[in-house]
């Protein structure tokens, strides 16, 4: 029989995909293997950064509003008492990438996406080792 997976799982695991497509697509793209505009590399670290809260939140048992808006997703965990990571002011800045990012020229940086990649695998593992996955 097979298991269905609750909520913050796969919240979870789409976190996981987001946060590889955005290093896959980083090295080709540092690599010279393929154009395009690093946004794109920003959109997939803001959607694994809202993957990732909403997934911790879930496995709290604490509903959230149907919004890209990290700050106010952060806010909630605050509010419910919810430990996170110190870096959490540097994630509130991928917010801008979430729908707007994919449409606007935005500036980037790619010594940010490596620190932001580094930070996101971090709050994947911290988000991994308290909902035990």
């Amino acid at each position: 029989m097979a298991k269905f997976l609750r909520q913050y799982e796969i919240l979870y695991k789409k976190s996981k995909i987001d946060l590889n497509t955005a290093k896959v697509v980083l090295e080709a793209f540092e690599n010279g293997n393929i154009e395009l505009e690093l946004n794109v590399i920003f959109f997939h670290l803001q959607q694994c950064a809202e993957k990732l809260i909403k997934s911790y939140l879930d496995f709290h048992c604490i509903k959230f509003p149907h919004t890209h808006d990290l700050k106010n997703l952060i806010d909630i965990m605050e509010e419910n008492n919810i430990s996170f990571i110190e870096e959490k002011d540097f994630i509130v800045i991928l917010t801008q990438y979430a729908v707007e990012g994919r449409y606007a020229i935005i500036h980037d940086d790619l010594d940010d996406a490596d620190k932001y990649i580094k930070i996101l695998d971090e709050l994947l593992e911290f988000v991994e080792k308290e909902i035990k996955l």
